[in-house]
């Protein structure tokens, strides 16, 4: 390794990277010319992809976790000829390949959306582990290290110690993450708001870890060389680097280590831009190269890799002729292919919680999926994920043969770790905990619908009837704030999530279904705690009546002529049916409509969705939490009732008599309203 010449292409990276903010007017030079050193590293010699199949599913992956260091990301990214000069050019602007923090798009290199600082290493902690979850089915030609890059932000957020608590535990020692330790935060130094003893943190948590000088190119290749050889647990490398590296003045004084370079354009910060192109070794007046002799060295590392890549493919091809079974198993999963389910076959005892529905569902899926990774954040017993852990074993330090991931208590850090293995490709992935921790798991969950993964959320305890447990432990608006997901759509005008509330366990059987079907989109099941009576079906085949969940809404109960229509979901819907047939006994028609998932529900033609809630008739919503919930689909014209407090601790049917949920108190307010 030429040490003048990795420090030049470093350098190259400096210019692009400053050059994008300061053409932009907005963004953040300084931690991208700190962490230009490691990086140009990293991709110059260590870092294994597929020069010309940029998705090969053995390649190393790179998460960057500080997003608005994304410069840094693109300026090396174009060394690798993944970016033109003219997409530099455009960052941070409309329409560009470029914008102001990295959003996912693994033919150009970016392997994830970095978001709120602290979630893309995560996202590596999940990329790792179902790395090591395929290699423990189909060997080591698929075998590969994740790369994740970590600033000082992103130690600080709370996310971290799930992710460094877990990945030390399971042994990931696939995983090698680079801390880039300049000192320096957006408004202060970080010796304002921390003393804490970072390596001594990791190594407590079972990582090896290495520090280096970050702006040495010899000693971080030799960091990198030992992390590759460590067998036994994830590696942590702390570079020491220089927040704004080779920023001047214009007087050409240092302008190293400054917090104003964090998120100015150099020549807002105190620096001067051109003095600084100067010192990199770049014309002011046109920064915009990539120079002949990085070029060179970018090139001559593709050709290399191209040699190694020939290697792993003949290694791949090898093991495909000796195990054609299992490489048209591994070809499945990677197209996203479900095995056959019968899932009418599926057996519930009558009138069961949704959530044992659910783990009725999850028995099945535990034998049929082979690439689904089921996870629960300490509560597998209680939000009924152990059905799955039944048919398979944990995943353990030294052992990936299962598939049941026990997080502990750390619901965001199980999304995010959800969102990782949705990412690497090839693998499902799953976790539960109760409804009202969605609250802690949101932002991942945010993170998922953004990056279009298809993430399954099993969230229990799904109303205020969790009861004694009180307030605390009762979901009232969570309901509301996860459909907003439903309300946002993709640009090609459907919901960036699918949200299903089944009313009954052949509900749950079809919302399971479509969970799995949804390749799109994260889906949320949320499920009761509490038993809820079976649903009627007049053809005497209930869970072909509850395929009309498929269409996000359906009619449970019809009649001839109805004076009003009764819709809800969940465990609301078998009380509207009382509520029915109640009226029908004093002569008043009404339709029943179950509607567990809004946001499909109203991507239908207006023609079904009338057929289903007519137009001008009278509708009444009802909702154990807050009545904005139902108003999109019952109507500015219609009435819903629901929650406008906090729940109680009491037993549920208590609650149930105190807020107003049961037949004879809304019978009471449907014939009001049907007589205004």
């Amino acid at each position: 390794m030429n040490k003048d010449l990795m420090n030049r292409a470093a350098d190259n990276i400096r210019v692009l990277a400053a050059s994008m903010v300061e053409k932009a007017k907005s963004g953040h030079p300084g931690g991208a010319m700190g962490g230009a050193d490691f990086v140009n590293v990293l991709y110059s010699s260590f870092l294994v992809t597929d020069p010309d199949n940029p998705t090969w599913i053995a390649r190393d992956r790179f998460f960057l976790d500080p997003g608005h260091m994304s410069s840094m990301l693109y300026a090396v990214l174009a060394l690798t000829g993944k970016y033109t000069i003219d997409e530099l050019k455009e960052f941070r602007q409309w329409g560009s390949v470029t914008p102001g923090h990295p959003e996912v798009h693994p033919e150009r290199g970016v392997e994830n959306t970095s978001g709120p600082l602290g979630q893309g290493h995560v996202m590596a902690v999940g990329c790792a582990i179902a790395e090591r979850f395929l290699q423990a089915r189909f060997g080591d030609w698929i075998a590969h290290k994740t790369y994740a890059f970590i600033s000082d932000g992103g130690v600080q957020e709370e996310i971290s110690q799930g992710a460094g608590r877990l990945a030390g535990y399971l042994g990931l020692s696939n995983l090698i993450m680079f801390y880039d330790s300049n000192d320096i935060q957006l408004s202060t130094e970080t010796n304002a708001v921390t003393t804490e003893d970072t390596a001594a943190k990791y190594r407590a948590w079972h990582w090896n870890v290495i520090e280096v000088d970050g702006t040495d190119p010899l000693a971080m290749a030799g960091a990198l060389e030992a992390a590759k050889e460590e067998k036994n647990r994830p590696t942590l490398i702390i570079g020491k680097t220089v927040m704004g590296r080779g920023a001047v003045t214009a007087d050409g004084a240092s302008y190293e280590g400054k917090c104003s370079t964090h998120g100015n354009p150099l020549s807002k910060s105190g620096a001067c831009y051109e003095k600084t192109m100067e010192n990199l070794g770049a014309d002011p007046a046109d920064p915009w190269h990539i120079w002949e002799d990085v070029k060179k060295l970018y090139d001559d590392r593709a050709a290399l890799l191209r040699e190694e890549v020939k290697a792993r493919r003949e290694a791949e091809a090898a093991w495909r002729a000796a195990n054609p079974e299992q490489a048209a198993v591994l070809d499945g999963y990677l197209a996203g292919k479900l095995p056959e389910i019968d899932w009418k076959a599926i057996a519930h005892k009558p009138n069961i919680a949704t959530r044992q529905a659910s783990a009725d569902v999850l028995a099945e899926l535990a034998k049929k999926v082979g690439n689904m990774i089921v996870a629960s954040a300490d509560l597998a017993n209680s939000d009924k994920t152990d059905a799955f852990l039944k048919n398979t074993t944990p995943l353990a330090n030294g052992d990936f043969t299962g598939a049941f991931l026990h997080c502990g208590v750390a619901e965001l850090t199980m999304a995010a770790l959800m969102n990782g293995i949705a990412l690497h490709g090839g693998v499902i992935g799953a976790c539960g905990t109760f409804f009202v921790f969605s609250d802690y798991m949101k932002p991942a969950v945010r993170m998922a619908a953004l990056m279009e993964l298809p993430v399954k959320y099993i969230w229990t305890h799904d109303a205020f009837r969790v009861g004694e447990d009180g307030p605390t432990h009762e979901p009232v608006e969570q309901e509301a704030q996860i459909r907003l997901m439903e309300e946002l759509r993709n640009f090609k005008g459907e919901p960036s999530m699918l949200v299903l509330r089944p009313g009954d366990a052949a509900e749950t059987s079809v919302c399971w279904k479509m969970a799995m079907e949804n390749d799109k989109t994260p889906t949320a099941l949320i499920l009761s705690r509490q038993d809820i009576p079976d649903l009627p079906a007049s053809s005497g085949d209930r869970y072909q009546e509850a395929l009309g969940a498929e269409k996000g809404g359906y009619v449970v109960v019809d009649t001839a002529n109805p004076a009003v229509t009764l819709v809800a979901n969940g465990s609301e819907v078998s009380l509207l049916v009382e509520v029915a047939n109640q009226l029908a006994a004093e002569g008043v028609a009404a339709r029943v409509v179950s509607v567990p998932s809004i946001g499909l529900f109203e991507c239908q033609t207006e023609a079904y969705r009338h057929s289903v809630i007519p137009a001008d008739g009278k509708v009444f919503g009802l909702t154990a939490g807050l009545p904005s919930t139902l108003r999109g689909v019952v109507g500015a014209h219609g009435e819903v009732f629901g929650l406008d407090h906090f729940g109680a601790s009491a037993p549920y049917k208590v609650l149930d008599e105190k807020f107003g949920f049961t037949a004879p108190a809304v019978l009471a307010l449907v014939k009001a309203y049907i007589k205004k």
